[in-house]
């Protein structure tokens, strides 16, 4: 193309362009050009707002998580009613209600003896005898001697009845009369005297033999056939056997001062035995002490519990299990709820989502829990295992128990 019909072509072209009559393809480019634009830009307004509430949701849910996870958790359980009675058991031990020693009344030596350990003797019925020589002579001299007093007393007797009727003829004096008649006195004491040395001696010897003095079981035998027997001897007397009445088993039981008023004398109370697992026993409280001791802050407790058989060996571990009735109104909590604190005991109770730190009066101890007799209701929501920086008035969550347990 040439140089002139170019310059044709531009003025034509740029006739086109400005004639307002014409279709003008400018304009017609200008008007979709900024169609074009707005929907951009509309487009882009809203990527922009859709964008930044998408971010101030996610803070304000990320505000909200934060706030939610400053709240601590909490695990709760709710106060048990008492029961009417509650059990306590109290450890003791068994022990024979009668337990003896059996000791020598005489020396001399073991002669024989006739039961061991383990055997079941009745009253009176003969253990040993010993063999006691010189008392046997010492009593033979005594009988001697009485029978020499007695012989003197009857010649006193004789010597004073014919003093007195020589007086009546005055053949006598009133002195030698009186001076006779004491001399029988003197032998009649004599007499007295010989016949109580014979007594003292064949007691002694009846000592030889060596007698049950109750019903019951032998539990140990120190001696042998042959063996010196000192009664009364510096060392002390030599322990021969030993008995046990078993029939009937003594169980001694301290019961603390705050369960004393519990305690009534003619009731029944349970035993249990290690021995026998899984069997109660029934017993009776027959005495107390009525006095507290001062030492250990008890009351010393008898309960008796029949033993036909002699199943039951005394020395034995038991627990004595005593009924005692709970304060009206009153509560059982877990002690792990307690609260130490310097104002006084407390305990974290949840409502409308806060902490109450409620004051509690205290009644039974029963070890894992306690019984509270004022301050909580069943009603309750008590948090166990409180935090020592727990505080009065403190936002809480509930953890929620799923299966084993967890958090909602």
């Amino acid at each position: 193309m040439t140089p002139i019909e170019t310059k044709n072509l531009e003025v034509a072209t740029e006739s086109l362009w400005n004639d307002p009559g014409a279709n003008n393809p400018r304009r017609a480019f200008s008007k979709r050009a900024i169609a074009i634009i707005a929907t951009l830009t509309a487009c882009a307004t809203l990527a922009i707002a859709s964008g930044v509430h998408s971010r101030l949701k996610a803070e304000t849910r990320l505000r909200e998580s934060a706030q939610a996870s400053a709240i601590p958790y909490v695990d709760v359980v709710s106060p048990k009613a008492s029961a009417d009675a509650d059990d306590i058991a109290l450890p003791g031990s068994t022990s024979a209600f009668n337990d003896t020693p059996i000791y020598a009344r005489t020396s001399g030596y073991v002669k024989q003896w006739y039961v061991d350990i383990g055997a079941r003797v009745r009253k009176g019925q003969l253990l040993a005898m010993i063999e006691t020589p010189e008392l046997d002579q010492q009593l033979q001299q005594a009988r001697a001697d009485l029978e020499n007093a007695e012989a003197n007393l009857e010649l006193a007797k004789i010597t004073a009845a014919r003093w007195q009727h020589l007086l009546e003829t005055d053949s006598v004096s009133h002195q030698e009369t009186d001076q006779v008649v004491s001399d029988l006195h003197s032998k009649q004491a004599l007499v007295n005297s010989s016949k109580a040395n014979v007594e003292r001696l064949e007691q002694l010897q009846a000592f030889e033999r060596v007698a049950a003095p109750f019903d019951g079981v032998v539990t140990a035998r120190n001696t042998d056939i042959g063996a010196l027997v000192q009664a009364g001897d510096n060392s002390g007397p030599k322990e021969l056997f030993h008995m046990a009445a078993i029939q009937t088993l003594r169980v001694y039981v301290a019961v603390p001062e705050i369960y004393a008023a519990f305690v009534k004398t003619g009731e029944q109370a349970k035993l249990t035995l290690d021995a026998f697992p899984g069997e109660t026993l029934t017993g009776t409280i027959v005495r107390n002490a009525d006095a507290i001791d001062a030492t250990s802050r008890t009351l010393n407790v008898e309960v008796d519990i029949d033993n036909p058989t002699g199943r039951l060996l005394p020395g034995a571990y038991a627990f004595v299990h005593l009924r005692v009735p709970p304060h009206p109104g009153s509560v059982t909590i877990p002690s792990n709820a307690l609260l130490f604190r310097s104002e006084g005991l407390r305990v974290g109770v949840v409502r409308n989502g806060h902490v109450e730190l409620t004051p509690i009066a205290i009644g039974q101890d029963y070890g894992s829990t306690v019984e509270v007799i004022s301050g909580l209701s069943a009603r309750d929501t008590v948090i166990v295992n409180p935090s020592d920086s727990l505080a009065n008035g403190a936002a809480v969550q509930l953890i929620a128990k799923k299966g084993i347990g967890g958090r909602q």
